[in-house]
């Protein structure tokens, strides 16, 4: 299987996430099993089959991070010799034709978030900037038609 880059904070938030999942929320579902159990019944009992759903959902998320952590790239920015290029895990600040300026980070496509500005090294706007500097400009075929940006900064952070 390819492995998928992944920033330095992307993976960390992924172990966060199976850490919290292993040591809570499996424990506490195991016990509301248990507890919904105990009421009888288990046929017609809402409460048990809520909570084997829910443990559904935990051990299938356990293991989807798990395939995740197992198959990531973890890529520092810092420490990515680019020489000014746009890479994975840079930051760039574009301007576009109206002179609208933005800053997004490149990073996996389970860290993306355009509310923080991170977005997906598989968008269409991440795909034109890879492998462009300072000073060059880009076109983007958006779903909104097509978008100029000129990049103004590329930094490693």
């Amino acid at each position: 299987m390819p492995k998928t880059p992944m920033t330095k904070r992307g993976a960390e938030l992924l172990r966060a996430e199976l850490h919290k999942l292993k040591t809570f929320e499996r424990p506490a579902n195991s016990k509301a099993i248990g507890e919904a159990r105990a009421h009888g019944d288990l046929s017609e009992n809402a409460e048990y089959h809520a909570a084997r759903e829910r443990a559904g959902f935990i051990e299938g998320r356990i293991s989807e991070l798990e395939a995740k952590l197992a198959n990531a790239q973890v890529i520092d920015p810092k420490l990515v010799a680019a020489d000014g290029r746009c890479v994975f895990g840079a930051t760039v600040e574009v301007e576009d034709a109206e002179g609208q300026t933005a800053t997004w980070q490149i990073v996996g496509e389970d860290e993306a978030d355009i509310k923080k500005n991170r977005i997906s090294v598989s968008s269409p706007i991440a795909r034109a900037l890879i492998g462009k500097e300072s000073g060059e400009r880009v076109d983007v075929q958006t779903p909104g038609g097509l978008k100029r940006y000129e990049i103004i900064d590329v930094r490693y952070e």
